[in-house]
């Protein structure tokens, strides 16, 4: 069974962008070169989008292999499959990384524990809930990457077509 993901690398400083290739390329089994394009949100930096197909749990070794490089803010998704969820990894430097497992329209799946851990949080007044609901859905992830979402001067546009 395989499944399909893209990888987003939504800024990255200009040495490490050879060290994200080598590390893709590592967890894929294949050489893999990126198409670097500056990112605006940072001067300085460089972004890239990659389409990968591989074994479920692919998407979980390319976060691991990214994860804890300063200065390194990117994101990883997986699609479901017969045999497993979709996936999707947010990290930045500032916040580490967030997981969510995701079901087949892309809505964030919370697991019941999580969600009885948040409100006994809430209950005990360590927190507001919904400051606890934006963690469980990745709302600071969100926010911090948001800005280098955007795509930048010369960055590939995918146009989405909706069936009817």
């Amino acid at each position: 069974m395989t499944t399909r993901g893209v990888l987003y690398v939504h800024c990255a400083p200009r040495a490490m962008c050879p060290h994200v290739e080598w590390a893709v390329g590592s967890v894929l089994g294949v050489r893999v070169g990126l198409d670097w394009i500056r990112q605006p949100a940072a001067p300085g930096t460089w972004r890239s989008e990659f389409s990968w197909q591989g074994s479920p749990g692919t998407a979980s070794k390319l976060a691991s292999a990214l994860r804890g490089w300063d200065m390194l803010r990117f994101e990883v998704t997986a699609e479901p499959c017969p045999t497993a969820e979709g996936e999707r990894y947010s990290s930045t430097p500032a916040l580490g990384i967030f997981h969510a497992v995701t079901g087949m329209h892309g809505d964030i799946l919370v697991p019941e524990d999580r969600l009885r851990a948040a409100l006994a949080r809430s209950t005990r007044g360590e927190s507001a809930l919904e400051t606890e609901v934006a963690k469980l859905l990745g709302k600071p992830w969100d926010d911090e990457l948001e800005p280098f979402r955007h795509a930048g001067e010369g960055a590939p546009v995918r146009w989405l077509h909706q069936v009817v």
